[in-house]
């Protein structure tokens, strides 16, 4: 007994003195001329229990060092002094490790980080569904398995390289702006949590990241998703990155080993689940208990919820956003499960950002149908709790919810204009980001009642209101899909093998190219009109089925009538309202709808079923 105690008491007192190792440094480096001022690094290992940090040159200066109890995680401060790769040392009681770590020069600014507005049209790609343009990559040694295109839940092998080849395809539908799904890395084996009583499946969709500083290897690297915003930037158009600060995957490193006890929002084996009830966030009226399980609750009782009130996590989570933006030249963000962190963390998190890249702008996503709700997740203004968020747009769901129901469905189209009584709500209506649909609800072409008419006639109404239009990659053509993941097919023709391309128009039915025609035609219209981008929105008129509005500058109004019904129908609309004048000649920039004079102040708009007119003055 005494031979084996003193065997294990050696072999722990071996395992307590061995010299440090290092797996990870994050983050990985860092730029002179930002504004983080130390660089907080997060160096994950084994053995550096009682370590330090130590620079063994004068491009940096350390400062504090702190090792969590395991011994696993060691935070230190970095003051940056010069570019270059400078060495730095890890001492321990029993040892040392040496790590490289690069300084760069400050990031270039021109034609980079610049931001979204009413000017853009946005289209959201999923990477891995849209073309593969590099079949190199489909399976990767380092996650063998995991591609197959029978699969729904599997990756499918559209990559990086996909998106660069079809550029030139959204260059020519108008598209000013992509948003993409995120790039994290996400875990190399089937992921068994998700659907814990279904087949496993793979994390394509970019939401279960296990390292928020890798790239996913079926897209390429960061090198190719560098030159991807490059050559976006080329063709003249902008790059928004989906970012997730509220939770991780399933199996990031850290759920069984955190930097810190309070990391997260309690344990794989002790957790809130989330209640999803939001409504409790935008009032004094509710107790912080009540609000306790939406904060702080793991999404499907199965993503690790992070926890923003604690410092270093905070810190963590800026500065991994600040390193994205400075590491890609990405122009935007996009913000996921916006309604789920604090909202003194959006505040401080959106303040870093405009610190070093004033122009970048953060969309926040605020899944609810109530605009009371969605407008308060809107930054622009301090709300009950003092908090202004500084989120510059969020998703108009509201606005979503009511284009659905009116022309996928056939109900009356007065139900958008209520929804638009609630824009006094929002700090700045203008900037909201409105579409038909996107990667977390069926296809606009799978509502009952949908036709390729009333998509036509839902496209015009998204792209002459108020707000930032964008389209969901395949609706353009009026791509089918059911609920999750039928959603989310592949874009057909971006598979070498494809029995039809659809990104060409000899590979398109008569009733796609009709749509993919008209979308093209009023992205021109948008642009060629201001109006139709930064003017006033004015309601004119409203029946069960019809509705009429203008959007009206200085200089100019375009006035949208639309009949939404099964039957020819006409309306009367106040032309004074809009600064027309008696014997004003109207025309319809679609080139159908017959010319229209006013007279009396007024003008009489008949249109035929599911059928739109856009007027403005007949020029001379």
């Amino acid at each position: 007994m005494i031979r084996i105690a003193r065997v294990v008491l050696a072999l722990v007192s071996c395992c307590a003195s061995a010299a440090p190792v290092v797996t990870k440094v994050e983050p990985p480096n860092w730029w002179m001329g930002l504004s983080v001022k130390p660089v907080r690094l997060l160096i994950r290992g084994a053995n550096l229990t009682g370590s330090r940090l130590v620079s063994l040159d004068r491009g940096v200066l350390t400062g504090r060092s702190q090792v969590n109890a395991a011994g696993t995680y060691l935070f230190a401060d970095v003051t940056v002094l010069k570019a270059g790769v400078h060495t730095l040392r890890i001492a321990g009681p029993s040892g040392a490790a040496k790590i490289s770590w690069e300084v760069l020069p400050p990031p270039a600014r021109t034609g980079r980080f610049q931001g979204f507005s009413p000017d853009d049209l946005i289209y959201l790609i999923m990477p891995d569904r849209f073309a593969d343009g590099d079949a190199a990559n489909d399976d990767p040694v380092v996650s063998k398995g995991l591609f197959d295109r029978e699969k729904p839940r599997y990756y499918h092998g559209g990559d990086f390289q996909g998106i660069i080849d079809h550029l030139p395809y959204l260059k020519d539908l108008g598209i000013t702006t992509i948003w993409l799904n995120p790039v994290y890395d996400n875990v190399n084996h089937l992921n068994y949590k998700e659907q814990p009583d279904a087949p496993p499946v793979a994390d394509y969709h970019g939401y279960g990241a296990v390292d928020f500083y890798g790239v996913e290897e079926h897209f390429g690297d960061l090198k190719k998703f560098r030159q991807l915003v490059d050559a976006a930037h080329t063709s003249g158009i902008k790059v928004m990155l989906d970012m997730v600060a509220n939770h991780t995957g399933p199996y990031h490193p850290w759920v069984t080993d955190p930097p810190l006890p309070d990391w997260f929002h309690g344990t794989a084996e002790k957790h809130l689940k989330e209640s999803w009830q939001t409504w409790t966030l935008i009032s004094p009226k509710f107790s912080p208990e009540l609000q306790r399980s939406t904060l702080n609750g793991w999404f499907a009782d199965i993503l690790p919820d992070l926890n923003q009130d604690e410092p270093e996590l905070s810190r963590y989570l800026i500065q991994n956003t600040l390193w994205w933006i400075a590491a890609s030249g990405i122009d935007s963000i996009r913000q996921d499960t916006l309604l789920y962190a604090p909202r003194r963390f959006w505040r401080d998190w959106t303040a870093a950002i405009k610190r070093d890249f004033p122009r970048v702008r953060v969309v926040g996503e605020a899944f609810d149908a109530d605009p009371a709700l969605v407008s308060f997740f809107q930054g622009g203004k301090a709300r009950f709790d003092g908090v202004d968020s500084g989120v510059d747009s969020v998703f108009d769901f509201p606005q979503y919810f009511a284009i659905r129901s009116a022309f996928a469905r056939g109900n009356p189209v007065e139900e958008i204009g209520k929804v638009l009584a609630h824009d006094y709500l929002y700090p700045d209506a203008s900037n909201l980001v409105t579409f038909l649909g996107l990667h977390d609800v069926e296809r606009f072409m799978n509502e009952k009642g949908a036709t390729y008419n009333r998509m036509q006639l839902a496209f015009t109404y998204l792209m002459t209101t108020r707000g930032i239009p964008m389209i969901y990659y395949g609706d353009e053509l009026g791509l089918a899909g059911g609920q999750d993941p039928d959603n989310r097919r592949d874009f057909p023709g971006g598979w070498p093998g494809d029995a039809k391309n659809k990104f060409e128009a000899s590979g398109r039915t008569g009733d796609e190219h009709t749509l993919f025609a008209h979308v093209r035609r009023l992205a021109d219209i948008r642009q060629r009109f201001p109006a139709l981008r930064h003017g006033a929105l004015i309601q004119l008129a409203a029946s069960p089925q019809m509705l009429a509005y203008a959007r009206l500058d200085s200089s100019q109004a375009v006035v949208t009538v639309i009949n939404n019904g099964s039957r020819a129908d006409s309306l009367e609309i106040d032309a004074a309202a809009v600064h027309f004048h008696d014997g004003d000649q109207l025309r319809d920039l679609f080139g159908v709808a017959p010319n229209l004079i006013v007279a009396k102040g007024r003008v009489t708009v008949k249109l035929e079923p599911v059928s739109a007119a856009l007027y403005t003055l007949l020029g001379p």
